[in-house]
């Protein structure tokens, strides 16, 4: 491994957080990143830690097959409530996403606990308002949610098929997750 390798192993290692190409480059400076994230990975494959890149930030995490050695020491979050699923769903497959638009799909009122319960988990933000009367707050998802879901990126949530086969989507769930609608991401696909 050369020294320019090194000093981006070195760099992923010491971030608190997940770094994009650009941010490695502030720190290591011009030298070819890819080959050298090429290089880690292929040199951490099969090993206790692995390098992976999650919406285009990479870092180190443990390898999957040996996380339960680490959950005892590991502080497990509290679970969401049924109604915190259903709007960080509907923000991950519709976002940017308004308040109003939320509460127009779930077909109820949301409590403003729950979109403080996710953004206190990181997972949600705000995203801007949008050009609209009352111009409104839209919220969307952060790089800690694609990061804590392993997701590369939006596209790579579950579609519909791949729910029912993993068993679940019940009936009463479905006709809900077909109105989040996989046609904003199909359409985010024509545009990009």
């Amino acid at each position: 491994m050369d020294e320019f390798a090194r000093a981006v192993e070195a760099t992923l290692f010491a971030s608190a957080s997940p770094l994009s190409t650009d941010e490695l480059r502030e720190h290591v400076g011009d030298g070819d990143i890819e080959i050298a994230l090429g290089e880690l990975s292929a040199h951490y494959e099969g090993r206790g830690i692995e390098l992976v890149e999650r919406g285009g930030r990479w870092h180190f995490q443990t390898a999957p097959d040996l996380a339960h050695l680490l959950r005892r020491t590991r502080e497990e979050p509290r679970r969401l409530s049924r109604a915190a699923t259903e709007t960080l769903a509907i923000i991950a497959y519709h976002e940017p996403v308004s308040r109003a638009e939320i509460e127009a799909i779930r077909g109820v009122q949301i409590s403003k606990g729950t979109l403080d319960v996710l953004m206190d988990a990181g997972w949600v933000r705000p995203a801007g308002r949008r050009e609209a009367p009352g111009r409104p707050l839209l919220y969307a998802t952060t790089q800690e949610f694609l990061t804590h879901f392993g997701l590369g990126s939006r596209r790579d949530l579950p579609g519909i098929d791949d729910l029912k086969a993993a068993g679940l989507l019940d009936p009463l769930d479905e006709g809900m997750f077909q109105s989040l609608g996989e046609e904003q991401l199909e359409s985010e696909d024509e545009e990009g």
